[in-house]
């Protein structure tokens, strides 16, 4: 996640979507003001910009989350202020209305179907036997992402724009040319070897198919997305 003060906007970062390829991108022309969340320690590896950033507001002992779900031992972490996928509520609760009104939101996404299978494959890397992705989506609390829910407030999309990862470069673009941004920053690959190549619509069945459907019909009207 990144507020520019520099530039007068918030990305909000959205997962398997490229996202930490665009903040890594997006830190290049940020300034000392700005908010840069962390990043793994395997991405800082590519990291040429700024790296993280005004990002703690106060130290986990402060955390509104329960006690026995906070995290105080994890760089980034959410119970320290502003985190890696911090939703847009908390974003504007925090910088306040003036700043939320006035700086030019942005996030991105991708095909539910696609992406599902990215992240399937990313939360088992290394796995030796991991479980089948039909497994995975039935019985895996985490298998289900919340990006809709990262880039609206109250059910409904609150930010300027949302790209798409499919025309990533593209959109990134014109999102630098609306904000008057002459630079091109260079868009590194991060997060992008754990996966085969192979089609994602191989790994649905009708039941799977339907589920991933059902869960993001909020991001298929939105964008227009289909399985085929």
């Amino acid at each position: 996640m990144i507020i520019s003060h520099e530039h007068r906007f918030i990305f909000l970062k959205t997962k398997k979507t490229a996202g930490t390829s665009i903040e890594l991108a997006l830190c290049q022309i940020c300034g000392p003001e700005d908010i840069i969340t962390p990043v793994t320690a395997e991405d800082e590896k590519l990291r040429t910009g700024r790296g993280p950033q005004n990002w703690r507001r106060h130290g986990w002992w402060q955390s509104p989350r329960p006690l026995w779900e906070r995290r105080w031992l994890k760089f980034g972490a959410p119970d320290y202020g502003y985190y890696n996928h911090i939703t847009a509520a908390e974003v504007a609760d925090y910088i306040g209305p003036e700043i939320w009104s006035s700086y030019f939101k942005f996030a991105f996404d991708r095909n539910p179907w696609d992406r599902q299978v990215s992240h399937y494959h990313f939360r088992h890397r290394g796995w030796k036997r991991p479980p089948s992705f039909a497994e995975f989506l039935d019985h895996d609390r985490r298998a289900r992402l919340n990006n809709y829910e990262i880039y609206s407030i109250e059910g409904k999309p609150c930010v300027d724009f949302v790209g798409q990862f499919e025309t990533l470069e593209e959109d990134l673009a014109n999102v630098l040319k609306t904000l008057g941004i002459e630079a091109r920053p260079q868009l590194p690959r991060a997060k992008g070897s754990f996966r085969p190549p192979k089609p994602y619509q191989d790994y649905y069945d009708e039941h799977t198919e339907k589920l991933v459907g059902d869960w993001y019909q909020n991001e298929i009207a939105l964008l227009g997305y289909s399985f085929r």
